[in-house]
């Protein structure tokens, strides 16, 4: 981009959009006006200076104008429900993952928005058992009719793709990670070995790849000031199954038979003690594993973590007095 590009980011207040904040703080004079909106107010001590912050709901037809009002270039779309509360909805999730981000995506384009970069999911290619090892990007997105997140992912991809083909002046850039980890992250994956025992399944490997949020921000400034477009898996080197979790935060690892596992969850779940149900089985079952490659050669960034790095500096930042192993 010739001129310093005016960047919209939403979901501004979660992890990723508060170090993505960080990140171009750290080269504010490449950047124009800088607007974090959230649909909550973010709090006065966590703001940084020279940025804009205004409350704002993603499906409001006002994001035109608010896009217009800036001059914005660039739209970073984070805000999506990732760990859905016990009181949560299935219309509640939908209008925000999906109506949200056609919202978004229709108000950019009518605002003359140059580039969108959206933050999807690996949960887009499902967790199925015939899944390939690694999915590369060009992999079927199948997503899962009984696991909202995934299959709000596949929509809102399929809609990305259908808006390419009509507009191709809004250049995408659309990013898929594994789990993202960062300091004190809370998450449906850290909430997986933060109880007394680790629950697997039997049979199942159960293998996790994971990337730091501070590579994650770093990848989206980057192609935020490279006005980049295309679709990148985002994981770092090498996988961890969950046995090996186990044993990295030292507690038991108990896996349990499928149809065990699905009959807890669907009683916890009527109950309202899980917000997740029987669909959790298949979540540990058949981790997507994603292939880096195309983020190497073609972005051209290499995550500074391995998973396994990844996964012991979050350790570290939870129990400082934590020997490595």
């Amino acid at each position: 981009m010739g001129n310093k590009p005016n960047v919209l980011i939403t979901g501004a207040g979660g992890l990723v959009g508060g170090k993505v904040l960080e990140t171009m703080a750290q080269s504010r004079d490449r950047f124009g006006t800088i607007i974090a909106l959230d649909i909550r107010e973010i709090d006065h001590n966590k703001r940084i200076a020279d940025i804009e912050y205004i409350v704002g709901d993603i499906c409001d037809p006002a994001m035109e104008k608010v896009f217009k009002t800036h001059g914005i270039s660039t739209v970073v779309h984070l805000a999506a429900i990732v760990a859905p509360g016990n009181d949560s909805s299935a219309q509640m999730e939908y209008r925000v993952d999906v109506l949200g981000t056609i919202n978004i995506v229709d108000c950019a384009l009518a605002a003359g928005v140059k580039q969108i970069i959206t933050l999807s999911s690996g949960a887009a290619y499902g967790y199925h058992a015939d899944n390939p090892v690694p999915l590369c990007e060009e992999d079927e997105l199948r997503g899962n009719e009984g696991f909202a997140y995934s299959r709000h992912k596949r929509l809102v991809e399929e809609f990305l793709a259908q808006t390419r083909q009509k507009s191709p002046q809004l250049h995408q850039l659309i990013l898929r990670p594994g789990t993202i980890l960062g300091p004190h992250v809370k998450s449906p994956v850290s909430a997986i070995f933060e109880r007394p025992v680790v629950i697997g399944i039997a049979g199942a490997d159960t293998p996790f790849v994971m990337i730091l949020v501070d590579d994650v921000a770093t990848i989206i400034v980057k192609g935020i000031l490279e006005n980049r477009e295309g679709i990148y898996n985002l994981a770092g080197d090498g996988v961890l199954s969950l046995r090996q979790i186990a044993n990295m935060v030292r507690k038991p690892y108990v896996p349990v038979p499928a149809w065990l596992l699905k009959l807890i969850l669907r009683i916890l779940k009527a109950l309202k003690l899980s917000a997740r149900g029987p669909e959790g089985v298949d979540f540990l079952r058949y981790r997507p594993v994603l292939a880096n490659d195309r983020l190497k050669a073609e972005f051209g960034y290499t995550p500074t973590m391995t998973t396994a790095e990844v996964f012991e500096s979050y350790l570290q930042s939870i129990n400082p007095d934590r020997s490595a192993p």
